[in-house]
């Protein structure tokens, strides 16, 4: 099974400022893009997980990057190196959603051990390790690989889309 991926992140940007003889504009076009291919070593990715899912109300979910997740053939993946990371909350959540600080395992590489991203309703983030990163982020199993996310709050479910890409070794 090969895999080839294309992550990036963009912004367009268009601020304009009329004048008495003239009108100012600074636009700005903000773009970095990683092309992986088929592999392990740096500029390639051998697995990708996706999925939506849902917590219930102030629930937690720990993701086991390491041999728990399943690719979309129901293969088990064992990420050894994250090289993108993407999660978006749903626009219909009514709380945020907070992603890190396992308190066990936690994959610490991306938010280091304590660290953590709230996603209000409707927010996205996206982390890509650089094109010739040969060390991405690394994953180690049974003391580095979980990933924690979590439902702010009581009340209501949070939905939230994640893609994951990365590489076997």
């Amino acid at each position: 099974m090969a895999l080839s991926s294309a992550l990036s992140m963009a912004a367009t940007i268009s601020q304009t400022k009329a004048l008495d003889l003239t009108t100012v504009a600074d636009p700005l076009q903000f773009r970095r893009a990683v092309n992986l291919t088929d592999g392990t070593t740096a500029g390639k990715a051998d697995k990708v997980f996706h999925d939506r899912r849902t917590l219930a109300a102030s629930a937690t979910e720990d993701l086991d990057l390491a041999g728990a997740l399943l690719d979309a053939f129901g293969a088990a993946i064992t990420f050894v190196r994250v090289k993108g990371l993407f999660i978006s909350a749903a626009a219909a959540n009514q709380n945020n959603l907070v992603v890190g600080n396992a308190t066990s395992n936690g994959w610490a590489t991306l938010l280091n051990a304590t660290g953590t991203l709230t996603l209000r309703p409707g927010a996205s983030v996206g982390a890509m390790a650089g094109q010739a990163d040969p060390t991405a982020y690394v994953v180690t199993a049974g003391t580095g690989d979980v990933l924690k996310v979590a439902n702010s709050g009581a009340g209501s479910a949070v939905t939230y889309d994640i893609v994951i890409v990365g590489a076997s070794a």
